[in-house]
């Protein structure tokens, strides 16, 4: 019997297909998921998954019928070889040359083909980015376009025409520009970078597009391609561009954030690069990392995470300047001799021979001092970082100890300029961390208080930079006041020191400002500080929380605090150097942090206590007096009888002038000279003195709901209170004035603010007439990063000095409604508040008010009104 011809298989359907496809994708995550967290394993995930899309995608094209002359290419990051588990798959349907030209039912049967294809891998799960071009198409595109060049560099033949794959391959060669391809990428990486605040340090890092984070990588490897130097670090080595060591230090960080990636976008369950707050812990945990008494698990992996990027960058510093110098030709020009040790050429900071520091270890800090005094280089070369990376188990407990070290170092500090420059790079080059031992600690140390959007060691230089720039006058409009008290500043190094120390104790457990203090006395002490300055130095460290502390938190208006703020500083000298690193350090924790009214506190807190140093014994009495003849001479100005301001005086107290300025005396006098005697709600607005926001007047009958009804109001239109200001006048009147500003407007100038002034008299009128039960405060949603870090909320109540009023204490994470709740629990137990100091950091709240009432004379009162603020500021 003759045997039977087999029938050919059939062409699986997209059904079985799409079965198939996340049968063995579910099977390979599973896989990873249970096998141990390492780099190989990673590895191995990204290649199985972009075998597995292969495998899928060329059984798509043979199912679609797709015409001869096409071929299928992966391109992108799926171009590699590599595809993580929720990335995009990039694929181009590669066209003949335009020159083929189709019969007009073949060209329509070629699209309809490749719209099938491409609807089938939308159907079998597959979340592709396609392209449909020719070859010309191509290069014109690239050409135009560096992303879809970068994309073409990058392709991978799949399935379809080997010949036109040949083709498009030649022509992407022949039409690269290396050096116009280096400097478009070298742009892009800058932009890229300036987008996340050029450091690797921020708190939720993406491990993809950071500074430090894998797509450094992979520009190093774009660019060396595109100029022919290679296409992975072994044919890098070979060329030379990058040493054995280098290529393993590569190659182990480069796992390290593929392994860290790869776990994201499975616990994620998503396209996921950014190590945001809410998986941290997630990814530590399937690391193998636990909670440990005074750390956490996601703090284990992000110090990890942060020594790979660190690392990361520094290499890519190297090795973008090596291919620059080779693509330009920079490496053959004339070198200019600064010293023995150093050269210049072509704008950058060279070591005269490679084994410099080998030979002559002190040469290593004089890296930095020769960059910072010599006029002309803008940076240091690849060779001298190279040097550099390459020096650093040099810098051991000799080294640190070294008396030339130390006074290198001191010369670093005491340059009339180029700190900034100079310790950021030091700290690129964890030159820094290995000198300053105390300083290695908080590189990557996270922060978990929700205001410092930077990592201590990033928060520490971003602070020396804001104390550097009051004494460079380009930054005079930024720090008008600062800069005007630096003009008089003898030694700005002083600040310095202060500012590189003042958190270098935190995350070790206790009071970081008194173990600061206690490292930077050990600093000043080895570094030969004079006394007197190592004095001022450890009194900054120690006490750089108190004024910002003060001013927030204090009512600056009572003589008594004033008075004891100025025992503690001492001195003028003491009191300027504490306010200069104050705003510094408060301006380097977030952008959102610092406002003009925190600014306007500070400098009010600095001008009292300094009249107070100066021998001025507070006089209340001659200070009220002159603010009244002020605001009578401000009144003159707008026209206003004399006397106009009489009825409405005769009902305030001291305290109401106290807390007031002669400008805002004047402007409430002028508003309310018609309606001292009003039954009806007054509501003014005005654009805020301090340049952002608006100052509202309330003037009414007094009840004991009143503050709440107007926090309800502000919180519903969206506005944030940062100050209030509430008294009664002997009338029995309300007379509040409030500082409020709207988040939605914060890019804004002014006259958007301008513009909300009858709405908010009119609205906020209108709420004040309504009668009836207060309605209840709205739980506002808490934010991802207040839920990733809860702040446990806290009730303090203590009498004053003198126990007639009460200061009420409020620490919680914030959210909307918060004030108004609180506002609410106050009006039901007929508490009376006359102050009210509003302070957001970040995205918890630290309010302060002064608050008096008979209920507060009874425990069991105190004690039900402490539950229910407690109740009411929960998240």
């Amino acid at each position: 019997m003759n045997a039977v011809e087999p029938l050919p298989a059939a062409a699986p359907s997209v059904a079985e297909l799409r079965q198939r496809f996340r049968e063995g994708k579910a099977e390979l995550l599973a896989h990873f998921g249970a096998a141990r967290p390492t780099a190989p394993a990673a590895a191995r995930l990204v290649r199985a998954l972009a075998r597995h899309v292969d495998a899928t995608l060329t059984a798509l094209w043979s199912r679609a019928g797709m015409p001869e002359g096409a071929a299928l290419l992966a391109v992108g990051g799926y171009g590699r070889g590599e595809l993580f588990p929720y990335s995009d798959v990039d694929v181009l349907v590669l066209l003949p040359p335009a020159a083929v030209v189709l019969p007009p039912d073949d060209a329509a049967a070629r699209q309809t083909a490749i719209e099938g294809f491409i609807t089938a891998c939308w159907d079998i799960g597959l979340e592709i980015g396609s392209s449909v071009r020719t070859v010309d198409e191509c290069v014109a595109e690239g050409q135009c376009d560096v992303t879809v060049q970068t994309a073409l560099l990058e392709s991978r033949y799949l399935c379809g025409s080997r010949r036109v794959f040949t083709t498009f391959r030649h022509a992407n060669t022949r039409a690269m520009d290396p050096r116009a391809f280096l400097r478009a990428k070298t742009l892009e990486m800058r932009q890229r970078h300036q987008k996340y605040e050029d450091t690797p340090y921020s708190l939720e890092p993406n491990c993809k597009e950071s500074p430090g984070g894998l797509r450094d990588l992979q520009l190093v490897i774009w660019v060396a391609r595109a100029a022919g130097l290679g296409k992975n670090w072994g044919e890098l080595a070979a060329k030379g561009l990058i040493t054995p060591f280098e290529v393993k230090q590569l190659q182990r960080n480069e796992g390290l954030l593929k392994l860290i990636r790869a776990r994201l976008h499975v616990i994620a369950g998503r396209r996921e690069d950014r190590l945001v707050f809410d998986l941290q812990t997630a990814v530590a945990e399937s690391f193998g990392y636990k909670n440990a008494p005074g750390q956490r698990a996601s703090e284990v992996l992000m110090r990890r995470y942060y020594w790979a990027a660190k690392a990361v960058a520094q290499l890519n510093q190297i090795l973008m300047l090596n291919i620059e110098e080779r693509v330009e030709g920079s490496q053959d020009q004339p070198m200019r001799p600064i010293n023995e040790k150093f050269l210049e050429r072509a704008g950058m900071l060279e070591v005269a021979s490679d084994d410099l520091y080998e030979r002559d270890p002190h040469a290593i800090l004089e890296t930095f001092l020769t960059y910072q005094t010599t006029v002309g280089p803008k940076g240091l070369s690849a060779r001298t970082l190279r040097a550099l990376y390459n020096a650093r188990e040099l810098m051991g407990a000799d080294f640190r100890r070294d008396p030339v070290n130390r006074a290198t170092f001191m010369k670093i500090l005491q340059q009339p300029e180029g700190q900034t420059h100079a310790f950021r790079l030091m700290n690129q080059t964890s030159v820094l961390g290995r000198y300053l031992w105390v300083f290695r600690r908080i590189v990557g140390q996270m922060q978990h208080d929700l205001f410092h959007v930077y990592t201590v060691d990033q928060h520490i230089l971003m602070v020396l930079r804001n104390v550097r720039r009051f004494f460079i006058p380009e930054h005079a409009h930024e720090y008008p006041f600062c800069t005007q008290l630096a003009l008089t500043w003898d030694k700005p190094w002083i600040l310095y020191v202060a500012a590189l120390f003042h958190d270098v104790a935190k995350g070790r457990g206790g009071d970081h400002s008194e173990l600061g203090a206690q490292e930077v006395r050990r600093f000043c002490r080895d570094h030969l500080v004079e006394r007197d300055d190592a004095a001022l130095i450890e009194f900054l460290v120690r006490s750089h929380l108190t004024m910002s502390r003060i001013a927030q938190k204090e009512d600056l208006s009572d003589p008594e605090v004033i008075e004891e703020f100025a025992k503690k500083v001492g001195n003028e000298r003491y009191l300027t150097a504490l306010y200069l690193l104050t705003v510094a350090d408060i301006r380097g924790t977030s952008p959102k942090v610092w406002n003009a009214w925190k600014g306007k506190l500070l400098e009010d807190l600095y001008r009292l206590t300094l009249r107070a140093l100066g021998g001025a014994k507070p006089n209340l009495d001659a200070e009220i007096e002159a603010r009244k003849e002020e605001a009578r001479h401000l009144l003159n100005l707008h026209s206003m009888l004399p006397g106009t301001e009489g009825p409405l005086w005769k009902t305030l107290e001291l305290s109401y002038f106290a807390r007031h300025d002669a400008p805002d005396i004047a402007w409430h006098a002028r508003s309310l000279f018609r309606h001292v005697q009003t039954n009806e709600p007054v509501v003014r607005a005005r654009p805020s003195s301090l340049g952002e926001g608006l100052q509202v007047l309330v003037y009414s009958p007094d009840r004991p709901d009143l503050f709440a009804r107007i926090c309800g109001y502000f919180d519903g239109a969206g506005f944030n209170i940062l100050d209030a200001k509430v008294h009664t006048t002997r009338a029995g009147y309300a007379l509040d004035t409030f500082q409020v500003t709207n988040p939605a407007l914060e890019e804004q100038d002014n006259a958007h603010y301008r513009d909300l002034i009858a709405l908010v008299e009119n609205q906020l009128g209108q709420a004040l007439a309504a009668t009836g039960p207060l309605p209840e405060p709205s739980r506002g949603r808490l934010s991802r990063r207040v839920r990733s870090f809860p702040v446990t909320p806290r009730i303090t109540l203590r009498p004053d000095e003198r126990a007639q009023r009460w200061l009420l204490g409020v620490s919680t994470s914030d959210r909307s409604g918060l004030l108004y709740a609180i506002a609410r629990v106050l009006a039901r137990h007929h508490v009376n508040l006359q102050l009210a100091k509003i302070t957001t950091l970040g995205e918890r709240v630290e309010d302060t008010f002064l608050i008096d009432g008979s209920a507060l004379q009874q425990n069991r009162t105190q004690i039900a009104i402490e539950s229910e603020l407690l109740d009411a500021i929960s998240p």
